[in-house]
């Protein structure tokens, strides 16, 4: 199976788990699942945030998401608990379409190595 192909398939598979364990009959998107992440990242599952604090943890499930690409590395907690992280290189310039490949490869090498799928 062609890599574009096995991507595609584990992101299937990856929102249909995730939409009905979080969705409430309806299907995640990408934003969703990326804050569902940020969540997951920071810790604190079982609090309402604000939407600036919505925001701050997508960013958070953004940077960790790319981590492994080397795009960011993580740098400390703050008295809070909230990560940081540091830019080691600029994100390339994408277009829409491959910002949306490369955050759902992403997403899936996260959720591999967590393996809530595999």
């Amino acid at each position: 199976m062609a890599r574009d192909e096995k991507l595609k398939e584990r992101w299937e598979i990856l929102v249909q788990k995730l939409s009905a364990q979080f969705g409430d009959g309806e299907e995640l998107d990408l934003d969703a699942i990326i804050y569902l992440i940020g969540v997951q990242e920071l810790g604190q599952v079982h609090r309402k945030f604000k939407k600036d604090e919505k925001l701050d943890l997508m960013h958070i499930a953004i940077c960790r998401l790319l981590e492994p690409y080397g795009y960011y590395e993580f740098d400390y907690f703050d008295d809070d608990g909230w990560p940081h992280y540091i830019v080691k290189e600029q994100l390339p310039n994408l277009k829409a379409g491959e910002q949306s490949v490369l955050m759902k490869e992403a997403i899936v090498n996260y959720f591999l190595a967590s393996e809530y799928i595999f």
